[in-house]
């Protein structure tokens, strides 16, 4: 939009510049053209005046000798011709057909008008002036004299005027980048707002400035959407991390109290009783999923700093070895925090689903971090829906968990930057690809 608006202002400008210079360029040629012809109109007058005195006398010794130096001095050219139309004196050479010029003059007319000079022709300018008065003429005066000084002239203003048009140009074009700078300038700094919020970044606002005030008044209202939303969102976080927090307690309680029935159930209600607490263990874990889910939107908690990735697989492999699979991962490597929670929650995942006698593959290269099992997976659909919050796949209705972990994870890639996605593994399983930004990766 920026380029667009420079474009049309330095257009008009352009327009406006040619439309003063054009104008003034043609006027002063026609001014130098009709100069030319004055002077040479009166040096044309007194050749006809000597012309019709030698015509009268019969002698043109005089008028050959003035015709003479007039053409060596100023290096034009004179032709005199009588009422029959034979030449009676020449100096000079003519460069065209002086028939039409000497018909006008004989009609008793003179030359009124010449072609407009300009820098490139004509090169000589052709004047007719007839000798005796009225019916008593006695011949016609043809001057042909150079046009070079009044050619010079006119180059020399229109060159001034095409680089003083130029250079306002440059001017205008200079002063119309800057207006549209100033006018998009509140247009630039809500762009660079929303992009940050975008990215995570809440707290992002514009900062009023310079720009129009229609525009500086959309930055403010924009910022007060912005606090408002913002401000919603924070409380949001704030109930859930709340009620997530004040209900662990209670839900203590009740589990301890919960066990200390147990010696005084009867036989029948010893099945009721195991359902009871695994819906409590069910409930407990699903609100230490929301107060991690909570934590994580209002990032808090994650390290900034790189950590190591071994020891966090050495704890997974005695787990994975525990349940009889396999899992295969890099003794080495450092990874920001989110990225480590991340693999922690996809092998969390895979040791629920994946049947005994499998295998989990962890790598990390160029900044991707895989989480590949080779377990029943998930259909194209399914994977697409996987990333949101409370789903479960119908196939594991009966898994223990909360249906946050994925979730959880994605919030943790947005943290860090980073971009998650779930892929097939070949021939069947399911792969959780993290992929950090540059910046990120140790």
């Amino acid at each position: 939009m920026n380029a667009r608006l420079v474009v049309t202002f330095t257009t008009l400008i352009a327009i406006l510049i040619a439309a003063l210079a054009v104008p003034l360029g043609w006027a002063y040629a026609s001014h130098r053209t009709n100069r030319l012809l004055l002077d040479r109109r009166a040096d044309a007058t007194r050749f006809a005046e000597l012309a019709d005195q030698a015509a009268r006398e019969g002698d043109y010794a005089g008028l050959v000798e003035e015709v003479r130096r007039y053409a060596d001095l100023y290096g034009a050219a004179v032709r005199v011709r009588d009422r029959d139309g034979s030449v009676r004196v020449t100096a000079g050479s003519f460069a065209a057909d002086d028939g039409d010029a000497t018909r006008l003059a004989l009609s008793g007319r003179t030359t009124e008008d010449l072609p407009m000079t300009t820098p490139f022709g004509p090169a000589y300018a052709l004047l007719a002036e007839p000798a005796g008065r009225d019916a008593q003429l006695s011949g016609v005066v043809l001057l042909q004299a150079p046009a070079g000084r009044a050619r010079l002239d006119v180059s020399l203003v229109w060159g001034a005027l095409a680089l003083g048009a130029l250079a306002a140009l440059g001017l205008g074009a200079l002063v119309a980048r800057r207006l549209a700078r100033w006018i998009l300038r509140p247009v630039t700094e809500l762009d660079r707002t929303t992009r940050a919020i975008a990215r995570g970044r809440l707290d992002a606002r514009a900062h009023p400035g310079a720009g129009p005030s229609e525009l500086r008044r959309l930055e403010e209202r924009f910022n007060a959407m912005a606090d408002a939303v913002a401000g919603a969102m924070e409380r949001q976080r704030a109930f859930v991390s709340d009620a997530s927090h004040e209900l662990r307690t209670p839900l203590t309680v009740l589990g301890l109290r919960l066990e200390n029935m147990e010696p005084h159930l009867k036989a029948g209600g010893t099945a009721e009783y195991a359902e009871a607490m695994a819906e409590l263990d069910r409930l407990a874990l699903l609100v230490e999923d929301l107060l991690t889910l909570a934590r994580v939107e209002a990032g808090a908690g994650l390290e900034p700093r790189p950590v190591p990735l071994g020891p966090r697989l050495a704890v997974w492999r005695e787990v994975y070895a525990a349940k009889g699979l396999a899992l295969v991962a890099p003794e080495h490597g450092e990874v920001p925090e989110a990225a480590a929670r991340i693999a922690d929650i996809a092998l969390d995942n895979a040791q629920k689903f994946v049947p005994e006698g499998g295998t989990v593959t962890v790598t990390l290269a160029d900044g991707v971090l895989r989480v590949a099992d080779d377990g029943p997976g998930l259909g194209e659909e399914e994977r697409a829906e996987a990333l949101g919050r409370f789903w479960r796949a119908g196939s594991h209705a009966n898994v223990p968990g909360s249906g946050l972990g994925l979730a959880i994870a994605a919030e943790l890639a947005r943290a860090c930057g980073g971009a998650l996605r779930l892929l097939p593994t070949v021939p069947h399983g399911l792969t959780v690809e993290l992929r950090l930004p540059p910046g990120a990766q140790p």
